[in-house]
């Protein structure tokens, strides 16, 4: 499907950014992190191992999955394709090279609610994980439409290589899943902003592709990213307040695993050594 960018819509997306208040993120490209593709727009299949709420949908809304693959490929630089499940162990859920997969389990009482992981080949994402902790999404505070939808839509973001917008947490909410609230019935959806982020980020073709089985890049590690702090590395960032961490292993010959954890309200989480 060919895409035509609205030069006036994304102009006019950066100067609002531009005039955000302070501690909301002018730029919220993560790390530079991106697919590499030969040509734009370009398709990331998103495999589907998921069940329960996850993929139900009503008269007026589409599931939480479907609904947030939707919102992303409104971008016109990229498409979220679903994609059959190539795991079934959703326990551990792991990866598969050029594509994401994205997972949901009950993962324990281990203080998170949602998880991004990317593999990474210097600043190319090679492969990606979401998993989604129905421990506590079975939970009153978060079984709701909007938790799911924000915490789908925001997972996926960071798959994309987008950061959060916002690194304050007293701040009002911006529209976007990519800001973090306890309030989430206006945050779960993307904003221009993030589509006009999206642009800036894929605003080059690389030599080589990322989002196939069949690339030419170095081969991968295809072990998985683990559920606890234990194996996610080195904690590298914490913003809103401890609610959000950002983790990064290095596996080795120009490979590195980045995580994003979205804790839970109100979780004692283990100090960083």
């Amino acid at each position: 499907m060919f895409k035509r960018v609205s030069m006036f819509l994304y102009g006019a997306s950066i100067a609002a950014a531009l005039c955000t208040p302070s501690g909301v993120m002018a730029s919220h490209s993560w790390g530079g992190y991106h697919w590499g593709r030969t040509a734009d727009p370009f398709v990331i299949n998103v495999g589907k191992n998921l069940s329960g709420p996850w993929l139900l949908s009503s008269s007026s809304l589409p599931s939480p999955y479907a609904g947030a693959l939707t919102d992303w490929s409104k971008s016109t630089v990229l498409d979220l394709r679903e994609a059959p499940g190539m795991t079934s162990n959703t326990k551990r859920c792991p990866p598969t090279a050029g594509r994401v997969e994205v997972c949901n389990n009950t993962y324990g009482n281990n203080g998170w609610l949602g998880v991004a992981q990317i593999w990474l080949s210097g600043s190319h994402i090679t492969q990606g994980v979401v998993k989604l902790n129905d421990t506590y999404f079975n939970r009153t505070l978060y079984n709701t439409p909007e938790w799911r939808n924000l915490v789908m839509c925001q997972e996926l973001g960071h798959i994309i290589g987008l950061d959060h917008q916002d690194e304050n947490n007293g701040n009002g909410n911006l529209g976007t899943c990519m800001d973090y609230t306890n309030s989430p019935a206006t945050n779960q959806h993307p904003n221009e902003h993030d589509y006009a982020q999206i642009v800036s980020i894929y605003n080059h073709t690389d030599s080589a592709g990322t989002t196939t089985v069949n690339q030419t890049s170095p081969s991968l590690p295809s072990e998985a990213g683990g559920n606890s702090r234990s194996e996610w590395g080195a904690l590298v960032r914490t913003t809103h307040g401890g609610r959000t961490e950002l983790f990064i292993q290095d596996l080795g010959g120009g490979h590195q695993l980045a995580t994003f954890v979205i804790w839970v309200e109100g979780h004692n989480r283990v100090p960083a050594r």
